[in-house]
């Protein structure tokens, strides 16, 4: 029990989601072989054991077929792939079969309407059409399931009086209809869910790529030239070496070595550029992409009055914090909680929906190599699914140089 446990507190929430609608879809079709003994319960008399007993040995071959229909059919829905054909076509052939084996069942005279033929064969074909209901749209479903229970209860004829045939279509025609409504209504629920989650994923993606594409085009514009010029000037020296004139193959090294050193100079800076980080923006950053992503964030105190060193150590917590809460939870609410106490800045930033604690490898390991050099300190906790990130930074510890952006850092 408790490894299954475990093994459910580890499924995001569009994976826990999906499990809850498959089985349910699951029960509600197990459950007609047991209405299927109310239905034949009284019939024996009139028709004997024979048809009842096959009735419901077919019924139940049915339920088992139609649940791996179902569950091939939500996998279809949610992947847009085909249905498999091979189960489709048995689950037909049991349709039939199962159908026949009702039609040789006797109506009891009374009680007219929820037994017999009518009520048997309005099971057969509820199996089916609620088997296909991850494949068929609403308006085929609703039409294709009154017309069923139409002729589910005229199959109660001639047993049956006109007064309640009429009664029959009506009470058959709702069974039907709502419930193959409500199948359907899970299954477009559970594609809405997935239908969030990829674009969460999008988001976090297009957001890497972003930063990915800025980070490229500096450095392009950046080294592209000097890389180029000292390509050009090392092929000169070298040819100029090889004819003899050592003076000028010197000069143009020296030139190398100055455009390498200017080139470097450009690194740093660009580095230096990017490393450097804003806690007001990074903030309103944060805030910007979790709402996108549909969770709701709430923001706690203000970075003002805060040393420069301290703060560009915690815009770099809560850029790590807001990324591992858009890529590695399905996080519905999150708060960031910047305070101070005791000449000590703490940042706690919590979270819903954690299904695991990120592992020694990510970029809080960074971020606490980096706080260490002010003197501060990263701790972690996730209890019952909720995600806690708390940072804390000694405001005597920002006499240094501003922290800069840990080496490991998950893209934002």
């Amino acid at each position: 029990m408790t490894r299954m446990m475990d093994a459910w507190r580890r499924r995001t929430g569009p994976e826990r989601f999906e499990t809850y609608t498959r089985w349910t879809l699951y029960v509600l079709l197990g459950v007609l072989p047991l209405m299927a003994l109310a239905v034949v319960a009284g019939t024996a008399v009139e028709t004997g054991v024979a048809a009842p007993l096959a009735y419901l040995v077919l019924l139940t071959a049915q339920t088992v077929t139609a649940v791996v229909v179902i569950r091939d059919g939500v996998t279809a829905f949610r992947d847009g792939t085909r249905l498999r054909r091979g189960p489709l076509a048995v689950l037909l052939a049991l349709t039939a079969a199962t159908v026949v084996a009702g039609l040789l069942i006797g109506t009891p005279t009374a009680d007219l309407g929820w037994s017999g033929r009518g009520a048997a064969v309005l099971l057969a074909l509820a199996c089916c059409v609620w088997a296909l209901t991850p494949v068929l749209t609403s308006g085929v479903l609703a039409g294709l399931s009154l017309v069923l229970a139409v002729l589910a209860a005229l199959a109660g004829l001639p047993d049956i009086a006109p007064t309640q045939l009429v009664v029959s279509m009506v009470s058959f025609a709702f069974i039907m209809v709502t419930i193959s409504l409500s199948f359907r209504i899970s299954v477009w629920m559970l594609g809405i869910v997935w239908e969030q989650e990829r674009t969460r994923r999008l988001h976090a993606r297009l957001a890497v790529a972003e930063e990915r594409l800025r980070f490229s085009r500096d450095l392009h514009d950046v080294l592209g030239r000097a890389l180029s010029a000292i390509a050009l000037k090392s092929e000169l020296g070298a040819e100029l070496s090889r004819r003899g004139e050592a003076e000028r193959a010197a000069a143009q090294m020296l030139e190398v070595r100055e455009l390498a050193g200017d080139s470097l100079r450009d690194i740093r800076a660009v580095v230096a550029g990017y490393r450097t980080a804003d806690l007001g923006a990074e903030i309103a950053g944060a805030r910007s992409v979790l709402r996108s992503a549909g969770v709701r964030t709430r923001i706690v105190g203000e970075e003002a009055n805060l040393p420069p060193g301290v703060q560009s150590a915690l815009a770099w917590v809560v850029r790590e914090g807001a990324t591992n809460v858009v890529r590695h939870s399905s996080a519905k609410s999150c708060t960031i909680d910047l305070a101070v106490d005791d000449d000590v800045a703490q940042l706690t930033i919590v979270n819903d929906g954690a299904t695991a604690a990120p592992s020694s490898g990510s970029g809080l390991l960074g971020l606490s190599e980096r706080l260490a050099g002010l003197g501060g300190t990263i701790a972690t906790d996730l209890h019952g699914g909720t995600f806690t990130l708390r940072a804390r930074v000694p405001l005597a510890g920002a006499d240094g140089e501003q922290a800069a952006a840990p080496e490991t850092m998950d893209a934002p």
